[in-house]
């Protein structure tokens, strides 16, 4: 793992560099004022911007490691860990909210599609599953806004209504967060919870055509023990290994989603940074998806090592 994220935070630094110009060249272009000349050579010496993009590295990743400290931010001027920590855990909040729900949903519409292949309703669930597929997350949030407040009057974009945007926190403004916590997490979780729903039906009709359960069958189990002891817990393998990818894509992969609800997860201030060339906070969040990618990868196969006896055998 910590070889992994070393070449990865290379790789993420990298790339912020690519775009021509930095920070100091998209502000003076977009500023409608004259900055000062000495402002921006001061600017340039104290983050080391004319220095070559390895030594620019080496005072960023040595000082994540030794001090903690991931630079600051250009635009915001605040400590990049300020700014990622205000907004982070909201969005593990949602994302663990939004997989719980896919999983819930997914794994007994996947299962009942199985068992009833070629019926009524297993063509009903590929068809709303598909459909989910090919709804662009944005759209369904723009229709699901507008039916809440035309029908439901209730207020979006957020996560908190007006009164309760920078209240502290108390009984009423969590039970306001719930009631608005629905709409994002139906919208980020129909992409992944109709993926899930194809993978679990093509996952169990596979294991269902084999031996082991026909001897088990002949054995006198009934259907349901069968199902529910054997095909059902093999063919959860690929959902579990999917967390390694499907949570950090919840947190950096919703950015337009989350900026169309308004919502203040990492995904629209990561899209800002790489829009402004924030190096230190773009590389920060890429660095953290990273870091949640391989945590995920790990936990998966700590968790189909407990789902699967086979794998403990290996």
């Amino acid at each position: 793992m910590v070889p992994t994220l070393f070449i990865v935070s290379i790789i993420a630094f990298v790339v912020i560099q690519l775009p021509p110009g930095d920070f100091l060249a998209s502000l003076i272009s977009s500023s409608s004022e004259t900055i000062d000349q000495s402002q921006i050579d001061a600017l340039r010496e104290r983050y080391g911007l004319d220095e070559p993009v390895y030594i620019q590295y080496w005072k960023w990743i040595s000082g994540i490691i030794v001090n903690g400290d991931f630079g600051d931010s250009f635009e915001w001027n605040r400590p990049v860990s300020e700014l990622i920590w205000e907004r982070l855990g909201l969005t593990v909040f949602i994302s663990i909210i939004t997989l719980t729900f896919i999983w819930i949903v997914a794994i007994p519409i996947g299962i009942f599609s199985a068992v009833k292949k070629y019926t009524l309703g297993d063509y009903i669930v590929t068809v709303i599953g598909f459909i989910g597929l090919a709804v662009p997350n944005f759209l369904l949030a723009l229709i699901l806004m507008y039916i809440s407040f035309r029908y439901f009057g209730q207020s979006v974009g957020g996560l908190f209504s007006p009164e309760y945007i920078d209240a502290k926190w108390s009984l009423n403004r969590v039970i306001d967060l719930l009631q608005h916590l629905w709409l994002p997490v139906i919208i980020l979780g129909t992409a992944g919870t109709a993926a899930l729903i194809r993978v679990m039906r093509a996952n169990l009709l596979d294991e269902l055509s084999k031996l082991y359960v026909e001897a088990a069958r002949a054995r006198g189990l009934s259907e349901l023990k069968l199902l529910f002891k054997y095909p059902v817990r093999v063919a959860l393998n690929p959902l579990v290994s999917a967390i390694a990818w499907v949570f950090p894509a919840l947190i950096s992969g919703s950015a337009i989603t989350s900026i169309v609800l308004n919502l203040q997860t990492t995904g629209p201030l990561l899209y800002r940074s790489l829009q402004s060339q924030d190096m230190y906070l773009a590389g920060s969040l890429i660095l953290l998806v990273s870091v949640l990618t391989i945590i995920g990868t790990l936990v998966s196969d700590i968790l189909l090592a407990w789902i699967d006896p086979r794998i403990q055998l290996q």
